[in-house]
């Protein structure tokens, strides 16, 4: 080999050799600079306490889960992921004759009068503004478990639209036939008790979280006590 394209390879190999340096060093560079925290943790929900109503002896026994006798498992979702919904701005589809929207946000959810919110008769929602575009693991809601009841066309939504026209995925539906008009659900039905009913999210990004309901076994009219939306703090 002459001496021109011996030095012409010498050349072609350390450039070589320096951009696969540079390259693996950014790649390490950049896994540091960024570590992906896995670590899953149960939902950390913090049950009310139970109604001292009773329960009723003419409870539905079709088409619905079984009344719970100690708290369910609940999903695994990230450590870094807490109660976005906290505080946050509530609006409903009408306003509530009983109680004022801001309470379904409040971090209580008791079973007292005075933790009821109350909607008149017919499908009505409420909704959760999180401020930002969140990657949602969980939701939990408490609707009213003043009584042991169960409500029905339970459904919620997530969309980064606040008129749910668009991009709307739904993560929970009860509806067996279609009769709140959000198609027809997989979800059974469920009694409310202090356990509320919590729901695993597959990580859906949206700002905002819109929930149905159509009454109950017991009541025609609507309630709510609290809803909360779990992720991790938006950036």
């Amino acid at each position: 080999m002459s001496d021109m394209k011996l030095n012409s390879f010498r050349i072609v190999l350390a450039a070589s050799v320096a951009c696969a340096c540079v390259a693996l060093t950014s790649s390490c560079t950049n896994a540091a600079d960024t570590p992906a925290d896995e670590t899953l943790v149960p939902v950390p929900v913090k049950y009310p306490g139970p109604t001292l109503k009773g329960t009723p002896t003419d409870l539905p026994s079709t088409g619905i889960d079984p009344l719970l006798e100690k708290a369910p498992a609940l999903p695994q979702i990230p450590k870094a992921a807490v109660n976005v919904a906290l505080g946050k701005t509530v609006t409903a589809s009408d306003k509530p004759f009983s109680g004022m929207l801001s309470q379904l946000t409040d971090g209580m959810m008791e079973a007292s009068d005075d933790q009821a919110v109350e909607f008149k008769k017919g499908t009505q929602w409420i909704q959760v503004d999180l401020g930002a575009e969140h990657t949602i693991y969980a939701v939990a809601m408490w609707h009213d478990h003043r009584y042991v009841q169960a409500f029905h066309d339970v459904i919620v939504q997530i969309s980064n639209d606040p008129e749910f026209k668009t991009g709307v995925t739904t993560v929970f539906n009860s509806d067996t036939d279609d009769s709140s008009g959000q198609g027809i659900g997989t979800n059974r039905e469920y009694f409310e008790q202090q356990y509320g009913r919590v729901v695993a999210v597959k990580g859906v990004k949206g700002r905002y979280v819109r929930a149905y309901t159509r009454g109950s076994n017991a009541s025609a009219l609507n309630a709510w006590q609290e809803l909360e939306v779990y992720a991790p703090p938006a950036k």
